[in-house]
This record gives C-alpha cells, structure tokens and sequence, in this order.
C-alpha cells in the first residue's frame, strides 16, 4: 500500500506483503466454506487493517484506502463496518442484484445524467497475453467526456455470510457515451463508505480514484528502474530483504521526479543527507555533471 496525498505526492510505503502460496489441487472444499483468512483476497482486508493502526497517529487526516475491483467482495465492506477509522474506494466488478429483478449496472446506467465531466485517460502500452493476464491493447492518452450518476444504494449481504445485514454504499458512475473511433468507453462503478449526495462528493471521489495509477506507477519504477525481477538471491528471507529495501527506493526515485518536474530548481538538501549530497556529488564529478545538485539532476 502507497500512501499519497490528495494532489498525486507519493508519502511513503505503508505496507507490504510476501506470500507464496500454496497448491489447492487438493483441496475439494466450495469456495463458500473455506474461511477468508485462507484467501488470497483476505490481503485486502489485512491492508486495511493496516490503514487502522495506521489511523491514531493521524488524527487529522482522513484516511482512503483506494482499491481496484480485486477488492469488491462483501467481507472487505464488513470489516470496514467494525472498523471506521477509515474509509473505502473501490471500482466494482459485481453486479449485484438490488430486488425486484434489478440490476445494479443496469439501474445505474438507466439513471438520469447529473452532470457532464471531463477525465484524462492516461497512455496505456499494450501488453501480451500472459499465463494470468489477458492481452491488452494500447491506447493513446486522450480526454474523455462522461455522463456523472451518482446515490446511495443500499446491497443485500452475500448469502453465505451469516447474520449480515444489508449495507449502504455511495456509487458513483461515469459512463464514456461516445467514445473515439477504436477506443473503448471508459466506464467506472466506483463503491465508497462515504456519503455521495452531491456533484462535489462524485467528483471528489473521482479524483481520489484515479490517484490509483500512482500504484502502477511505483510497479513500473520498481521493476524497469531498480531491477527487482531480476534479483536472484538463494533463500526467499534474502529476498524478501532485498525486496523491501527497493520498495523504499522505488518511492523515492518516485518522490523526486514527480518533484523535480514540478519544481526543477528545489534544493537536494530537501530529501538528501548531507552524506547522500557528498556521495551524489561524488559521482557527478566523475560523470563531469553540475556542482549543485538540485532535484531535477538527483533525481
């Protein structure tokens, strides 16, 4: 989990986990019965308990945790319940009945626009099927022009679960309605603990939703930019170590471009050590660079 503030600034690490699961080849249990501690989706709600530890020390900060549609499952909101100190932003994958032979999706696209956005829609590079990913096509970067719903909604509890009580959600949905020739529509259902009932709350949820990207951001840094598919250590505890150390680089590396870009003159002394400075200037030398580090060649 990546801590960053409501503009975009990368804070920190706040968690991370290393699993190696095992087989369930053997395993004939329905997925229903099997407790969601033994799930690979529990690491969700473990990063959300996370967050609530986290939370007493920051008072005064409201805390989001935003996730993808990994995490649309109704154990994640049931924990939430007991545990308020924070709240949740996830894109829905279900669509869930709502009664009376309803649809979620389709009640939320049936329902009367309440407002016009705008949303830039990143570069995205294509990618090769994988064994357990689809391929996926690229886009160019581009503004799209979506429709705005947004209510409360009230969801049953999932049947399997026992003794659960309904629970009410704000949603929030952008729809792309005419999308560029060979793009396809962006559409989002976005689930929130928190009460949506103007444009404003939509549209503050939308921004925090698509600060997601910084997640994938920091992936990318940490495997093109620190190698870390390419570590080969003999045990997985020296892995794991090597691992951790490249999670905290990876943010930094992060931190000080996004910096560096915004404000290219800021000095290094913001985020380096005088040790750091001294080792950083020493290599400058050799590669004939400026006498003054600033955040634009640091980082």
């Amino acid at each position: 989990m990546l801590a960053v503030t409501p503009e975009g600034l990368p804070l920190g690490v706040v968690s991370a986990q290393c699993a190696a699961p095992e087989s369930r080849a053997n395993d004939h249990r329905p997925k229903h019965v099997i407790p969601i501690e033994e799930k690979k989706t529990f690491a969700w709600i473990q990063g959300v308990r996370d967050c609530v530890e986290l939370a007493p020390q920051l008072p005064d900060t409201r805390i989001v945790c935003v996730m993808d549609r990994e995490a649309d499952f109704f154990e994640l909101f049931e924990e939430q319940r007991r545990k308020r100190w924070v709240d949740l932003l996830v894109r829905a994958k279900h669509d869930r009945n709502l009664g009376e032979d309803l649809k979620f999706f389709e009640v939320m696209r049936e329902s009367p626009a309440q407002d016009q956005l705008q949303i830039a829609v990143p570069r995205q590079s294509a990618r090769p099927k994988k064994s357990k990913q689809q391929a996926r096509e690229g886009q160019l970067q581009r503004v799209a022009k979506v429709a705005l719903h947004y209510r409360q909604v009230e969801f049953r509890p999932s049947t399997h679960v026992k003794d659960a009580s309904p629970f009410t959600l704000g949603v929030v949905h952008v729809r792309e309605e005419a999308p560029p020739e060979g793009a396809k529509p962006l559409e989002w259902f976005l689930l929130t603990t928190r009460e949506v009932t103007t444009s404003e709350d939509a549209q503050e949820c939308l921004r925090w939703y698509a600060l997601r990207w910084r997640i994938e951001d920091w992936h990318r840094v940490l495997k093109s930019g620190c190698g870390i598919e390419e570590l080969a250590h003999k045990t997985a505890e020296r892995l794991k170590r090597a691992i951790a150390i490249n999670l905290v680089i990876a943010w930094r590396i992060m931190l000080m471009t996004l910096m560096g870009r915004e404000y290219p003159e800021l000095p290094a002394e913001l985020l380096f050590s005088d040790l750091e400075i001294k080792l950083l200037q020493a290599f400058t030398d050799t590669m004939g660079g400026e006498k003054t580090p600033a955040l634009s060649t640091a980082g």
